[in-house]
């Protein structure tokens, strides 16, 4: 067979593939945002595939077509949450010391989120009270995102505790309870009670806990006076 009855391979194939694969992508990532922006204002359980054509003015089968269903689509807003979540709070506290200067930082960082929150909600904590008495994917994505950040925050207590910033009994479960415990009472005090005020009380309860949990200081040895040691030598 000669070069010229070799059958022809166009280049554009899968250029074209990849430019639809690549408009895909950015069509249901443009999807996501919309539904992530419409779950903060009405949950995650009023999310339909029917709201979601509405707000982004497509047809509901062009939605379909990028989740198949609409539990599909609550769990790829709860994953988009999770990595914003990541990307503000985790990531970059990941480039602080180890230590208390980590923990400081998640904490700082999952404060400053959480003041935006205020306005806007905080996924977590509503999706908490959708379904925290039902069972499925949804909730199980839910779960799973939370503990993912719990088992962060309590690495950044062993760190400290490993660090000698913390007391060696410090246990690291009920410090990141009282500190979560801070959050949910800042959302409840500022966001449904408008309590002013709130954000820098949380600031000051979590002051609060680390003293509670603060290495003690090694005792220093009491300095021999020069008349002990010129009565050692006699």
């Amino acid at each position: 067979m000669s070069v010229s009855e070799l059958p022809l391979k166009s280049p554009r194939v899968p250029a074209r593939e990849g430019r639809a694969l690549q408009k895909g992508q950015q069509t249901k990532a443009a999807i996501v945002d919309a539904a992530l922006g419409l779950a903060t204002q009405i949950g995650i359980e009023g999310l339909s595939i029917g709201a979601l054509a509405e707000v982004t003015q497509m047809s509901k089968s062009g939605v379909f077509a990028h989740f198949g269903s609409r539990e599909e689509l609550q769990i790829s807003v709860v994953r988009e949450y999770h990595a914003r979540f990541e990307d503000e709070v985790f990531l970059p506290a990941m480039r602080t010391p180890r230590g208390l200067p980590r923990l400081r930082a998640l904490f700082a960082n999952w404060m400053k989120r959480t003041s935006v929150e205020i306005d806007s909600g905080c996924l977590y904590i509503s999706g908490a009270v959708e379904f925290d008495d039902r069972t499925g994917p949804v909730r199980d994505a839910l779960a799973s995102s939370v503990m993912t950040w719990h088992a962060a925050m309590k690495r950044a207590i062993v760190g400290a505790r490993e660090e000698g910033h913390l007391r060696s009994d410090v246990d690291e479960e009920q410090m990141l309870f009282e500190i979560h415990g801070l959050i949910l009472a800042l959302h409840y005090e500022a966001r449904f009670l408008k309590h002013p005020g709130s954000i820098a009380r949380a600031n000051a309860g979590f002051d609060n806990i680390l003293r509670q949990y603060a290495a003690l200081p090694t005792p220093r040895r009491p300095a021999r006076s020069s008349r002990s040691s010129k009565g050692s030598k006699e």
